[in-house]
């Protein structure tokens, strides 16, 4: 599964995960109690998000590793959605007794097993689907991908808590980017325009890129020839881009940050992508 028209080349980001998680040791490691208090999103703090995390961690393991599925299911009528983020919600609350402390000392060995896990995994195998992306199943090295990408993130919306700025790094950076920019045609499946039309996203800086899908009989895919010209394209800086991606900003804000050129609707409605779950 390591050639899908809506995904484009393969993301290897297995390598990574050791650093990753390093990164956020430290960053934990250095808050003072008051930022652990602070909010991180939306009725989580710094904490929480920590806990979360945590979850993220064991819950991969069971399923990926372990092949544990005795865990909860979704209710009668209730969404993928919904399901995890009721689940989320019920994990987080039913850690708060885990001090801070104790949370990055877990965080450490889970993360490890983790990084093990991804690092064996056979990255052509068919995966969890990315609804996202539009693809269920996925090839794996897109779910390990994803993974990344929500833990870079989360990272991301603790140093921004803590009253640091994001850490753009374009070693880890760069293929959150190019895993958030994945979504393009899963993005523009209902819009409707001649076979082939092009439209192009191009984030500047060193963390950046240039994303180019086009139109076919079937709908949006990856271009194989991004070289091409394109109706309509959008640039923005990687700051912009990975709060667009997480609805950090919504696409209103990262059009107005951005310089759209061409078809002005084509060009907006790339700036409508989601790289997450919601």
């Amino acid at each position: 599964m390591d050639d899908h028209p809506l995904l484009g080349p393969e993301i290897d980001v297995r390598s990574l995960f050791p650093a990753e998680r390093a990164a956020l040791l430290s960053l934990l490691r250095s808050l003072e109690p008051g930022q652990w208090r602070a909010e991180a999103v939306p009725a989580w703090s710094v904490r929480d998000l920590a806990a979360h995390l945590l979850g993220d961690d064991y819950g991969r393991l069971a399923g990926r590793r372990d092949g544990y599925r005795e865990g909860m299911a979704p209710a009668p009528g209730e969404t993928v959605a919904e399901f995890i983020h009721r689940e989320n919600a019920r994990w987080v609350d039913g850690t708060r007794r885990i001090s801070p402390a104790a949370l990055v000392d877990t965080l450490e060995l889970t993360g490890r097993w983790v990084a093990d896990l991804w690092r064996d995994a056979d990255p052509h195998a068919p995966s969890l689907g990315v609804d996202w992306a539009g693809v269920v199943p996925a090839p794996t090295w897109f779910d390990c991908a994803r993974d990344f990408t929500e833990y870079w993130t989360h990272r991301q919306q603790i140093r921004l808590a803590a009253g640091l700025a994001a850490d753009l790094a374009p070693e880890a950076a760069g293929p959150v980017l190019d895993t958030f920019l994945r979504a393009l045609p899963h993005t523009l499946r209902g819009f409707g325009a001649e076979p082939g039309t092009r439209a192009r996203v191009v984030v500047e800086g060193p963390a950046g890129g240039t994303w180019t899908v086009v139109r076919t009989g079937g709908g949006w895919a990856h271009d194989p020839s991004p070289g091409a010209p394109a109706a309509a394209t959008v640039r923005l800086d990687a700051d912009t881009a990975w709060r667009m991606c997480t609805r950090m900003i919504d696409p209103g804000e990262a059009a107005a940050r951005g310089v759209l050129t061409g078809d002005r609707e084509l060009a907006a409605a790339c700036c409508r992508i989601v790289s997450i779950l919601r």
